[in-house]
């Protein structure tokens, strides 16, 4: 497996403060089995939008996709007469499909992720034992952003962040005065991603954390996922629209109070007490490949592999 990216491997450059563009409107689609929002951005009814990390459904004891969760954001996007320029993913997730290629198939846009993809296509070719059957050069996407790199969503001006830790190729895209954070900040009562993913790095993650933190504090920052505390009296419905000011004073685990040294200690013991995520061979198999489905065999059957005793 490869060695984690070093702390130094996280921009040390400012992110933009002002506003890139004219601020957008966002609406969230949260899938209660996964624990994730999918988000389509946009700026008004008839404009062009992008798809944050849309979900594709999976049973994974009757091995069998289907289609609810991303229907959904279609209709939301037939319904207000967008166009489809981007479907973005924040990175190769381990906890859900991703329906990219069935909403580019409905919708039209680009596939999208950013360019240290190619870090854990290598690492998960190896794992899979997959050769020759995937090029670990994130040829699979459309586009692969760079540290920085701005880009359109129509009028809507924005900016692609690299932010690992959680995994080497974590992108935030901050978008007018929102930012889609990915896994690299959760909400504040619930902390952090883990970092012991092959290439994953707590310093990392934190320097990473820090890079966004740093921004005006009413940024607007949108969750990848949330998993609300479940002991009373703390529990509470989900959410996972909170801002960069919020995030400073309260976030259990990166709050303006916790050194590097204390939150690598912390996220390092926490971690070792984490099982897998359940769906974390079907899904890393298929998003590496920007959730393409693997080609049906000889008997017209898709095959996903599962490495025994190897992870």
């Amino acid at each position: 497996m490869s060695e984690p990216l070093s702390p130094a491997s996280v921009s040390s450059e400012p992110v933009r403060s002002e506003p890139l563009g004219c601020n957008p409107r966002v609406e969230p689609f949260f899938d209660p089995v996964t624990s994730t929002v999918t988000y389509v951005v946009h700026a008004g009814r008839g404009t062009a939008c992008a798809i944050v990390d849309p979900v594709l459904d999976y049973d994974p004891k009757a091995g069998r996709t289907s289609t609810a969760s991303a229907d959904r954001v279609i209709a939301f996007v037939r319904e207000h007469a967008l166009s489809v320029q981007w479907l973005l993913e924040t990175h190769a997730h381990a906890d859900h499909l991703s329906a990219a290629p069935y909403l580019k198939a409905q919708l039209g846009g680009k596939i999208a992720i950013g360019e240290h993809i190619r870090t854990v296509q290598g690492v998960f070719r190896g794992v899979f034992n997959l050769g020759d059957t995937l090029a670990a050069d994130g040829s699979q996407f459309d586009h692969l952003f760079t540290d920085g790199e701005t880009f359109q969503v129509g009028d809507l001006t924005a900016r692609a962040l690299h932010v690992p830790g959680h995994t080497p190729a974590d992108l935030a895209y901050h978008i007018g005065n929102c930012v889609f954070v990915g896994d690299t900040l959760f909400m504040p009562d619930v902390g952090s991603a883990r970092c012991d993913f092959p290439g994953g790095d707590a310093h990392t993650l934190y320097r990473s954390a820090r890079r966004l933190l740093d921004l005006p504090g009413d940024t607007r920052l949108f969750i990848c996922h949330d998993y609300p505390p479940e002991t009373p009296p703390d529990t509470r419905p989900p959410r996972f629209e909170t801002t960069v000011e919020e995030e400073r004073r309260g976030n259990i685990h990166l709050n303006e109070r916790v050194s590097e040294d204390a939150f690598v200690a912390m996220r390092t013991a926490r971690d070792r007490t984490l099982a897998m995520p359940n769906l974390i061979l079907p899904s890393i198999q298929l998003n590496i490949r920007a959730g393409r489905l693997p080609e049906p065999e000889s008997n017209g059957v898709r095959y996903l592999k599962i490495p025994l005793d190897a992870l």
